[in-house]
């Protein structure tokens, strides 16, 4: 701005100092032009005052000076008797000339025209003397402009001068113009004193400013929100332009792909992870089409879902939700495993009770051997009946449908109870099961709480070497009651420690296939553990038997 005001200003300068001397050349040549035509005036009327004194007009106009003018003679009939330039008889008659015509009927004339001897542009002034005669003085235009000639050097310097002068003040003004709106404070427009001129613009500004401050705090409001949701939501977030550079990414996205610590922001999407679903559901989202994708992180399985961001029907973007599906799959899994299982364990004993009739039923047994094949039946019909009945309570406990009251239960006491259940498994298996500790009072489902210790018990007695011992601890300590079964048995092997809690896995399938049992017995202990608020700890080692701790909370005080 301000050197456009200072051009202005120089260009106004030199218009103006153009215009002046263009102005002051005209005015100096018409004024020169007039007293040029003055001269010629008083300079033929003191020639021909001269003439009419003398005797001789010749010798007189030949000694007489009158500078550069030009002196004409000229007889009453027309013809050049005298001229100061030509030869008198080379020269036309000047009857028709209109200074000599003019002269002879007033007494003077004057004109201006193209002389026809000298080709320039000449003044003329004749006077009619007293004789008839007329005596004519002329003189050319080029006089003029030699004397206005004679001043333009002068008239350069005055302009350049002039000039100089004016480009110093057009500075030192667009200074003074420039140097308070530089010094405007538009954070606080109607603070500042200047032009009145200025006055609309800077109330329009800080109408603005008051707009877009408040644009800007709704905008910083939209964007805390924004983040606080993005960044404490456990899915996965990205939000990325038409170019896949990445706009906003949250923590769980981060976490996700193992890249806490750096920065993403307005980088490609591929410096994050070069995961071909994560590019293909990406490149499919831009191109208009929403894509979902699965990725397989290390042991987790996520759910990509990009969709397309449009505005005014032109795709701008993408976003991406990354959705965490681990638990979904492993409950998957688990309930595949355990349709295939439950079918398996429920085939089993069916086919054998099936088999059994048909054989009876043809006859093929005989009479002695009827109350053998009947034992079997029954055995195997009362195994289906425990597993029907396993499958039912673990089903309750799942669904944390258990309708049972719950009320104060010592350990101790259902230890004991269950231990003395089992003496006679334990004398099969020749393995010696012990209780101690002291009573313990916890608040819970009694029956739930025996078929846990039930199931423990059986297990570890089942699963124990010959002249094994199972052991029972019951202890009170400061932050919960722990219930403590420990055997000497086969042990489990550390890569199957994280799965014996589930239905119907089995450590080794071709020892446990001659150890009778439902498989959910240890799943019932964790859901009735998960019922009661208990923690499972789990001690083994291939070969050297198996501890298994239940801490279970203190009751209320109001309770023991």
């Amino acid at each position: 701005m301000k050197r456009r005001i200072f051009i202005s200003m120089c260009i106004l300068a030199a218009v103006t100092v153009a215009l002046s001397s263009l102005l002051t050349f005209v005015v100096m040549h018409h004024r020169i032009y007039n007293l040029e035509k003055e001269d010629v005036k008083e300079a033929a009327l003191y020639i021909a005052s001269g003439l009419s004194m003398v005797e001789d007009p010749y010798s007189y106009l030949q000694n007489i000076s009158v500078g550069s003018n030009r002196i004409t003679l000229v007889a009453e009939d027309g013809s050049v008797l005298y001229d100061s330039v030509e030869k008198a008889e080379n020269m036309d008659n000047h009857l028709d000339r209109p200074e000599i015509s003019a002269a002879m009927k007033n007494g003077f004339g004057e004109s201006v025209r193209l002389s026809a001897t000298l080709h320039k542009q000449t003044f003329y002034y004749a006077v009619l003397l007293n004789n008839g005669m007329v005596v004519r003085v002329a003189s050319t235009v080029d006089s003029v402009f030699r004397i206005i000639a004679g001043f333009i050097p002068y008239a350069i310097l005055i302009i350049i001068i002039t000039f100089i002068l004016a480009l110093l003040v057009a500075g030192r003004e667009t200074a003074k113009i420039i140097q308070p709106i530089n010094k405007l404070d538009l954070h606080n427009p109607e603070s500042n004193e200047i032009y009145d001129e200025l006055s609309p613009l800077l109330s329009r500004i800080a109408e603005q400013n008051t707009q877009i401050e408040n644009q800007m705090r709704q905008l910083r409001e939209k964007q805390e929100e924004f983040t606080a949701i993005s960044q404490n939501m456990r899915e996965g977030l990205i939000v990325l332009n038409e170019k896949a550079e990445i706009l906003s990414i949250n923590n769980s996205t981060l976490h996700i792909f193992g890249a806490q610590g750096q920065n993403y922001l307005n980088k490609n999407i591929l410096v994050l992870s070069r995961d071909l679903a994560l590019s293909t559901a990406v490149k499919s989202a831009l191109e208009g089409k929403p894509s979902v994708e699965t990725l397989t992180i290390g042991n987790h399985q996520y759910q990509l879902i990009a969709n397309t961001v449009w505005v005014d029907g032109h795709i701008k973007g993408a976003v991406a939700l990354i959705l965490d599906v681990t638990e979904r799959y492993a409950a998957e899994q688990m309930r595949r495993e355990f349709t295939a299982n439950v079918s398996h364990e429920l085939k089993t004993p069916l086919t054998s009770i099936s088999g059994y009739a048909e054989i009876i039923k043809n006859g093929l047994v005989k009479t002695e051997d009827i109350p053998l094949f009947a034992q079997r039946i029954h055995t195997e019909a009362s195994h289906l009946i425990d597993l029907i009945e396993d499958i039912m309570r673990l089903s309750c406990l799942d669904e944390n449908n258990v309708d049972m009251s719950r009320e104060p239960v010592d350990l101790m006491e259902v230890s004991k109870d269950v231990c003395q259940r089992l003496e006679s498994l334990a004398k099969d298996k020749n393995v010696t099961v012990s209780v101690s500790g002291e009573n313990a009072i916890v608040l819970g489902s009694r029956q739930i709480l025996e078929q846990m210790i039930y199931n423990l018990c059986d297990n570890a007695i089942k699963y124990n070497r010959n002249n094994g011992s199972v052991n029972v601890i019951i202890s009170c300590l400061e932050n919960g009651v722990e219930l403590t079964v420990s055997d000497t048995g086969i042990g489990i092997p550390k890569e199957h420690q994280n799965r014996i809690f589930e239905r119907f896995y089995r450590v080794d399938k071709s020892h446990s296939s001659k150890i009778r049992g439902t498989g959910l017995g240890l799943s019932i202990v964790k859901h009735g553990a998960i019922y009661h608020d208990a923690k499972i700890q789990l001690e083994s080692e291939a070969g050297k038997g198996t501890t298994i701790r239940l801490v279970f909370p203190l009751p209320p005080m109001n309770v023991q």
